[in-house]
């Protein structure tokens, strides 16, 4: 009977890819996964064979176990989601510092001095706008901040007569390979997924830094300029216009001393494994100082302060909602995992370097909230693999981070900001999706190439029981 039951959340697995492929909401639809996920699970328990529940403790529960059907719900849907508390606040405060280096011009200034020094060479210009772009999204997250960097960086490239969709395709590109470097979005986001902020330590960001993401954020960047260049000399140049001018606020002029406070915050946390928290603060009242934004009263000075914050959680509502339900979904995964053993064991890989192969192969399934981004239901594939085989956390991380950020991230049409700028530039999504998808793939190859070479074979001291 546990392969029916099996079997019966195979294809739930199924219709919640579907779901999501479909664009729906992802909150409403992993919190209904969730419900179905716990019922057929405990309810498997009362017809499943004594020598299935003998073999899976975490099934065990009510007589001498120990364990109430009570205290399991309330660990899904209380304990789970008040674990996360880390990973909210952290975001919260990156948010904040995205909309300071937006009000104080400090992003818009990086933008504009790399174009001026890649004067009348566009392929030079593309490639210093690249760097630039990834260097600020490692500080940088949310819908706002990609929206208010946008408009300043897609009519500059469309007005040296880069088609709409390359210079599309080359921003958002860049985006996503900042993003692995960034400590909030990429790391401690991510990271949740797979364990609570207090297991693992010896799994920071530093280590995750050194050993892995500084090389996934320039393979990242040659790749996507690589690319661009192709598609430019197989392509028509033409001058195309975005459909609005950018904001004036972005016209602010941010002294030079203030251009190097994006990276701060990563640089205080991989050298010094400084806070989080605190570099962005450290960080943020620098660049509202040096900028002159903090001339003004005491009252004026802390409404200013105030309304960043908010800007900030309100760029990140729809990604909190969210956040708040995957918990609850990974923790009921744990009980579905047993059941999934059962009709998967055999025939999901267990070796690192065959998952490495299979998900490069499989890249692709990432686009469309697919069954391997984390953004979509690859949370659920996470538990499965997690669940039939002894992956280290490292591991795991990078393997499912590829497709989280790369295909998902930089290259899906259902991610907010691709959405936003295909309207912005009235780019078609298949024109879109004719530079992404390549661009994917051979990224996505080159990164599990990467985390075949530098995280596998760990040793038992990165597995967690």
């Amino acid at each position: 009977m546990e392969f029916v039951i099996g079997i019966i959340l195979v294809l739930t697995f199924f219709g919640l890819a579907y779901y999501c492929v479909k664009g729906h909401n992802l909150m409403i639809g992993f919190l209904v996964i969730s419900i179905v996920w716990t019922v057929l699970s405990l309810l498997g328990t009362l017809v499943a064979s004594p020598a299935f529940i003998a073999e899976n403790p975490i099934l065990q529960f009510g007589g001498d176990s120990g364990t109430t059907l009570v205290s399991i719900l309330n660990k899904i849907y209380q304990s789970a989601p008040e674990g996360w508390g880390t990973t909210l606040v952290n975001v919260c405060w990156g948010a904040w510092f995205g909309r300071v280096l937006m009000e104080t011009g400090i992003a818009s200034t990086l933008i504009r001095k790399t174009v001026e020094l890649g004067g009348d060479r566009p392929i030079i210009t593309i490639v210093l706008l690249n760097v630039v772009t990834a260097f600020i999204f490692t500080a940088m997250m949310g819908a706002g901040p990609v929206i208010a960097i946008g408009v300043i960086v897609l009519p500059i490239l469309m007005s040296l007569g880069i088609p709409k969709a390359i210079a599309m395709f080359t921003f958002m590109g860049s985006v996503s390979a900042g993003m692995y470097l960034n400590p909030v979005l990429q790391f401690s986001q991510l990271r949740a997924f797979i364990c609570a902020s207090d297991e693992m330590p010896e799994f920071s960001f530093s280590w995750y830094t050194s050993h892995w993401g500084i090389y996934a954020l320039i393979i990242s960047v040659v790749v996507v300029s690589v690319l661009t260049g192709i598609y430019l000399k197989i392509g028509k140049k033409s001058h195309a216009w975005a459909a609005q001018a950018a904001p004036k606020n972005t016209q602010t002029e941010a002294p030079l001393i203030a251009l190097i406070l994006p990276i701060v915050p990563v640089v205080l946390k991989i050298w010094l494994d400084f806070s989080v928290i605190g570099g962005f603060v450290i960080a943020g009242f620098a660049a509202l100082f040096l900028c002159g934004k903090m001339n003004k009263s005491f009252k004026e000075n802390c409404q200013l302060v105030n309304k960043l914050y908010y800007d900030g959680v309100v760029d990140t509502a729809p990604l909190v909602g969210f956040l708040l339900t995957l918990p609850m979904f990974n923790t009921c995964a744990s009980y579905a995992s047993p059941y999934f053993k059962e009709v998967l064991g055999g025939i999901m890989p267990t070796n690192e370097y065959v998952v490495c192969a299979l998900f490069a192969a499989l890249s692709i399934l990432g686009f469309f909230r697919g069954p391997l981004t984390l953004y979509g239901c690859g949370a659920a594939t996470l538990g499965v693999l997690s669940s039939v085989g002894h992956f280290s956390v490292p591991f795991l991380f990078c393997v499912f981070t590829i497709p989280a950020t790369t295909v998902n991230v930089g290259s899906c049409i259902t991610q907010s900001w691709i959405a936003w700028g295909l309207a912005y530039t009235k780019v078609e999504s298949r024109d879109y999706l004719k530079l992404s998808i390549p661009f994917a793939y051979i990224c996505s190859i080159l990164l599990y190439i990467l985390t075949a070479f530098t995280v596998t074979g760990l040793g038992p001291e990165w597995f967690l029981s």
